[in-house]
Parts: structure tokens; C-alpha cells; sequence
């Protein structure tokens, strides 16, 4: 049996030294160290050997089994040292098939960031709120009476039949419950006013959609809250972020308009190019206004210390007028030709 065993490692040495690659590498380890290699069937002549020389052969089927692992270990490491076999691939060469595609940011979350920094630089905090908001924020607190027709159940996904339930469950029709949540918040913690976010998002209005309007599209919306805050701060930041985003040409206008939650309210445009070389012409891209005592009460802050103002605007129509995107279906269809060529 010691015999066998010296004759089994050293027929197994020979042939894993002519091993000359990586695949008769693993045919070797398969035929000597597999569960149903030569070793293992040595081990079970073990029951063969008289008892007395059991102990020597024992010993010896270990030194065999530690020999052929160590060396097959050492084979393999030579192996992979000496780099690949077989035909080398020349990696500076041109693939046979060549795709120039290359990921990138949909163009609704470029222009949010875009937009987000520029208030940031202006001093803004971004906020954000639940999608799913529920009657007290979406309208009670922002001052739209019971009767409003902005509640009719026509112009809203409710999620609770507004009939029968006190304070409904909606998806949220403006970002502006996410200015609601952080005045009471600040409130509630202690840490303002003042008050000075933004916050961007999805809303949700089942609007027949075509060319210009979607059931769900994205608002930015600016809050800010202090002492002393007029319509002069409001046109100034509006003013401010145009030339930020649009350049130094860009202007500003308000137009009297109203709404329940700022009073005096307004509409804003901007006298912006949409694109290099055009002329600038004025666009109406939000709302804007102070922000009405009356919510500011419903929100715990004292309207007598405080005051401030609130703008909004939709990101899609900003994206489809900097872009020159004909039809808002475009933004959400996934077409990559669409999507390449912005």
C-alpha cells in the first residue's frame, strides 16, 4: 500500500507538471483530488491494510493528499502568472459592434437640478413633502374655502370620497402643502421663521391630456418668511433667478391676478431666449404673490411679525420652451430617438 501510494504522487507530480493550461489543469484535479479520483479510492483500501501497519499508511495518505494540493495550488498560480493562452485579442481594436449610446439624466431631472441650484446659490433649502396629502393641507390651510371649485372632485384624484369624509385623502393637485408642512414644522420645532425653501415635485390634476397638459407634471414652488419681506423681495428674486438661469439679458413683469393663498397675487413672466440667437420675448411661466395672513395663521406664524412671499412655476413648460419640445407626451413616452437628441 506505500508503494501504491508513493507510485500514485508521483504519476500525479508528472502529469500536472505537462498540465499546459488552465482547462487540463482541471482535468488533472478532477482525475486525482475529485471525490472520485485516484486519491479517494486509495483512501478506501485504508480498510484493506492490517491493523498494526494502519497508522503508517493513514499517515502517508495525508502526506500524499497535502503533497498533490499544495502543488496543484502552485501550478495553478504559475499558470495564471504567465498570462492567457491561446490567441492574444488586440483591446485597441474596434468591436464588431459599436454602440455610441450613452446614459444620461432625463431631461425633467436636469432642468429641476438646474433650476434647485440656481435657487440654492440664492439661498433656498430644498424641501419635500408626500405625494399622497391629505384636504387640510392640499386646501384648508391654504385658504381655499369649502365652496372653491378647485376642490370639485372633478379636478382632483381623491383617494376618500370627499362627500362622506371630513378630511379626505388626495394626490396633491400643487407643491405648495410642502410649504404648508415646513411652516408648521419650523413652528413646531422651534427653528423659524425665517423661512426660505423650495420645493420641487410631482402633482397630480386629471387634466385630458394633450400637446400641453398631463394628468401628473412637476411644479418648483419658493417660499420665504421673515420679517420685512415685501413685493420689492419677490420681484428682486424672480428677477434674480431669470439672469441666473437666462442670462443677463432676461427680465421680469408681475400682472395683477388671484389667488386664495398670497394676497396681492400675481402672474410672472420672464422676457427670456429660449434659444442661442433668438430674440428675447416675454413667456408666462407661474404664480406668484405674498403669502396671505390668513395661512399664515392657519400655520401657527403671527402675521403681524411676519411676512412673505411664494412663487411657483411648471417644469415641463420651462423644459419644453428652453428645449423647443413641441408636445409634453414626448417628456414621458421613453422614446429613446426622443431622448437622444437632448
Amino acid at each position: 500500500m506505500l508503494e501504491t501510494l508513493e507510485q500514485l504522487q508521483s504519476d500525479a507530480l508528472v502529469e500536472l507538471d505537462a498540465s499546459p493550461d488552465a482547462e487540463a489543469l482541471e482535468s488533472w484535479r478532477i482525475a486525482y483530488l475529485g471525490a472520485k479520483g485516484r486519491l479517494k479510492a486509495a483512501m478506501g483500501g485504508l480498510k484493506d491494510v492490517p491493523r498494526e501497519d494502519k497508522p503508517k499508511v493513514g499517515q502517508k495518505l495525508n502526506e500524499v493528499k497535502t503533497a498533490l494540493e499544495a502543488a496543484f495550488e502552485t501550478r495553478k498560480d504559475a499558470l495564471a502568472a504567465s498570462g492567457p493562452s491561446g490567441p492574444l485579442i488586440d483591446m485597441t481594436e474596434p468591436g464588431l459592434v459599436s454602440s455610441h449610446a450613452v446614459g444620461r439624466r432625463h431631461i425633467i431631472t436636469r432642468v429641476i437640478d438646474e433650476l434647485v441650484e440656481v435657487c440654492a446659490r440664492m439661498g433656498f433649502a430644498v424641501a419635500e413633502g408626500p405625494e399622497l396629502e391629505d384636504d387640510e393641507h392640499n386646501f384648508v390651510k391654504l385658504n381655499i374655502p369649502p365652496e372653491h371649485p378647485a376642490r370639485d372632485p372633478i379636478d382632483n384624484f381623491y383617494v376618500d370620497n370627499p362627500l362622506t369624509t371630513d378630511l379626505p385623502r388626495m394626490l396633491r393637485s400643487q407643491t405648495s402643502t410642502v410649504q404648508i408642512r415646513v411652516m408648521e414644522r419650523a413652528v413646531k420645532e422651534g427653528w423659524g421663521p425665517p423661512i426660505k425653501v423650495v420645493s420641487p415635485g410631482r402633482v397630480y390634476r386629471p387634466d385630458t391630456v394633450d400637446a400641453t397638459h398631463s394628468f401628473m407634471f412637476h411644479q418648483l414652488e419658493a417660499l420665504y418668511i421673515d420679517r420685512g419681506v415685501s413685493m420689492v423681495d419677490l420681484k428682486t428674486t424672480l428677477l434674480q433667478f431669470a439672469r441666473a438661469y437666462f442670462g443677463d439679458d432676461a427680465d421680469v413683469r408681475l400682472r395683477p391676478s388671484f389667488f386664495p393663498f398670497t394676497e396681492p397675487s400675481a402672474e410672472f413672466d420672464m422676457k427670456i431666449a429660449l434659444k442661442p440667437g433668438e430674440e428675447p420675448r416675454w413667456i408666462e411661466l407661474g404664480g406668484c404673490g405674498m403669502v396671505d395672513p390668513a395661512v399664515l395663521e392657519a400655520c401657527g406664524i403671527d402675521p403681524e411679525e411676519f411676512t412673505g412671499f411664494a412663487w411657483g412655476m411648471g417644469v415641463e413648460r420651462l423644459a419644453m420652451g428652453k428645449y423647443g419640445i413641441p408636445d409634453i407626451r414626448l417628456l414621458f413616452e421613453n422614446d429613446l430617438r426622443f431622448l437622444d437628441q437632448l
